[in-house]
């Protein structure tokens, strides 16, 4: 696409946004439209873009699949092992392994759970590697009263056994950084230097972060900043308007074109994946924005 019809796309992107806030049906498909034509090009491939599955539950699978092709996504994140094979048939990854039992309130950082999810991991962990997907997601749990310092050792003690597994099959296990200030009240691993010295005491390039963008903006700010410093500790993106977890365009506070040109600078070839909560009448509208935007 030339820069002056990407300008032009960009444009009556911005005008039909802002007559979506009036209610105005006709404008709301000139930016469809607009945004369509603009995807019918390639993509620039400097970003892997993926989607999280749960923000659009309410369309059948393997259609979801079919129509994020078309958008340009290359992967589908969040999938449990009865998923996979719809979406792989339609010539996407799944980016993100998860099944039912993956809890974010009660993780690695209670022994408690440790024999249990160790057993359920170590079968999730085989899953993926035999059906080729990369990554599996793990959470710390909630403190409960723990304190960070103790937490920090039973996830390390937890998951030493499964990073063993996960390099024997050539699987990265990655801990997602949640705020616990909104939407995951008690959450232990909150802030990214806690993710951090995780990484580093379990030490193994099997064991990374997921860097939620829209939960570090709650917990921390700074984003360009923290992603440019620990680069080598990130595995995976996601992406969401702040406040709200709705679209990323200019009615929320985040720049995430810049955003993606530091991804991209750092040399990231990993998935970003688009993990808000559509409010537009055709959801599928807004993942086309929202891969546009991060399009850089």
């Amino acid at each position: 696409m030339s820069n002056v019809n990407r300008r032009k796309a960009i444009k009556n992107l911005s005008l039909g946004i802002g007559a979506i806030g009036f209610g105005s049906t006709m404008m709301a498909k000139s930016v469809s439209q607009s945004i369509s034509n603009s995807l019918q090009n390639n993509l620039k491939e400097n970003i892997n873009h993926s989607v999280c599955r749960w923000c659009y539950q309410n369309i059948p699978l393997e259609e979801f699949a079919k129509k994020s092709k078309d958008i340009g996504i290359k992967a589908i994140d969040l999938l449990k092992p009865d998923e996979w094979e719809i979406v792989t048939k339609q010539g996407l990854d799944c980016s993100l392994a998860t099944d039912t039992f993956a809890s974010i309130t009660n993780g690695f950082n209670d022994l408690k759970n440790h024999s249990e999810l160790q057993i359920k991991y170590q079968n999730l962990i085989s899953q993926a590697s035999n059906s080729g997907i990369k990554q599996v997601i793990v959470f710390s749990g909630n403190r409960n009263g723990i304190s960070d310092e103790e937490g920090w050792e039973n996830c390390a003690k937890g998951l030493a056994p499964l990073v063993k597994h996960a390099e024997k099959n050539n699987v990265v296990l990655i801990m997602e950084l949640l705020n616990s200030k909104v939407d995951h009240k008690d959450y232990q691993c909150d802030r990214t230097p806690w993710g951090v010295s995780l990484v580093d005491k379990i030490g193994s390039p099997n064991f990374k972060l997921l860097y939620d963008i829209y939960h570090m903006q709650i917990m921390e700010g700074d984003i360009i900043a923290t992603i440019n410093k620990y680069k080598e500790y990130i595995a995976h993106y996601h992406t969401g308007g702040v406040p709200g977890r709705h679209e990323i365009n200019h009615t929320q506070e985040l720049n995430y074109p810049a955003i993606m040109k530091a991804i991209v600078a750092n040399g990231y070839t990993g998935y970003v994946a688009q993990e808000f909560i559509p409010t537009y009448e055709n959801s599928l509208d807004a993942l086309k924005e929202g891969v546009m935007i991060c399009d850089v």
